[in-house]
């Protein structure tokens, strides 16, 4: 394992897309737990409202959007989760990258496909939050199409 300072500089010039690609995504992480933390604050109110008024008076618009509420979660959930395997997807791509240079093994394939297999997962993890703003877009017009507000 004879590694030159020129070859870590070659190494770390290779793994810098990777590495903003890593920031990218940890920035939409951040996006995400946030929306997610919303949605569970909305839904904790909701359900505290519906348990004081009891079972003979519940508003059927309550019940309907905290059924949207947990459709909203279960796909934020899931793009939490594409983008988290995405995260360390691109992390074993940083890795390998070193890893290869390092051993001298050639780890080409390895590297580009777990690098094509992160950006499907976080194309995957886009298409469930772009979901989760339609759910929360239909959620909207429908409340102000009726009035409704707790």
């Amino acid at each position: 394992m004879n590694l030159q300072l020129g070859d870590v500089g070659h190494i770390i010039q290779l793994s810098i897309a990777p590495v903003f690609l890593l920031s990218g995504v940890g920035t939409t992480l951040v996006v995400l737990t946030n929306r997610l933390g919303r949605i569970i604050d909305r839904s904790r109110i909701l359900e505290d409202i519906l348990q004081a008024k009891g079972q003979t008076t519940q508003k059927p618009a309550l019940r309907e959007e905290l059924s949207e509420l947990y459709e909203r979660a279960h796909l934020i959930n899931r793009a939490i989760t594409l983008s988290t395997t995405c995260a360390l997807l691109i992390c074993l791509v940083i890795a390998a990258l070193f890893t290869g240079d390092a051993l001298d093994v050639q780890l080409d394939k390895l590297i580009a496909s777990l690098f094509v297999a992160g950006i499907l997962v976080l194309i995957g993890s886009f298409m469930f939050f772009l979901r989760e703003i339609f759910v929360a877009t239909k959620t909207l017009t429908r409340q102000r199409q009726h009035g409704i507000r707790d």
